[in-house]
């Protein structure tokens, strides 16, 4: 059964934005590895629509090895795209759900494969309340925000994690990989 990971950058005092963080050629790279690592990435709209920032990288190399290396991974990866306003999409990798997301991950996580990725902090709430997210991939930069869109709002309900490991980056950031444990 494949995987459904969120994977998502934070700030230290609990926001996540992907405008947010301190992003360097390490963290490039490791986002790049880990694209390669999956068969698909879910978006929100508004995610979906910031990410469409690299196929300018595409079009317009960065001076940056890592950003185009970045860009082309996330050219090639299909993205699925929840959204109730946005009718079609321009990217060639990406389609419009058809389905909802519940039914949607639930299919995807039957068929044969490698991981799904969550990367909008909406798509990351549903899934929590639904239970059906399997791993927990947070980037912690070393930054205080102050302000944004906090990723574990509306959880009403106490989840308890299971830490399996940790990378630490040069610049300080870290990503700390959780498995929710399951109730007993």
């Amino acid at each position: 059964m494949r995987k459904i990971i969120a994977a998502l950058n934070m700030t230290i005092d609990g926001f996540c934005d992907h405008t947010a963080g301190i992003p360097d050629e390490n963290i490039h790279q490791h986002y790049t590895e880990l694209l390669g690592q999956g068969d698909a990435i879910l978006y929100g709209r508004t995610t979906y629509q910031l990410m469409e920032f690299w196929q300018t990288v595409l079009d317009n190399p960065s001076e940056e090895k890592s950003m185009n290396d970045f860009a082309m991974a996330i050219d090639k990866i299909p993205k699925i795209v929840f959204s109730r306003t946005i009718k079609n999409v321009e990217w060639k990798s990406a389609t419009i759900a058809k389905k909802n997301l519940k039914e949607v991950v639930l299919e995807l996580k039957q068929l044969p494969g490698k991981a799904i990725f969550v990367g909008s902090r909406s798509l990351i709430i549903q899934l929590m309340k639904l239970g059906l997210i399997d791993e927990f991939q947070l980037c912690i930069h070393p930054m205080v925000e102050g302000k944004g869109l906090p990723l574990f709002e509306n959880i009403n309900d106490r989840i308890i994690f299971k830490l399996v490991k940790n990378k630490i980056f040069t610049n300080g950031a870290i990503i700390l990989y959780y498995q929710p444990k399951k109730n007993s």
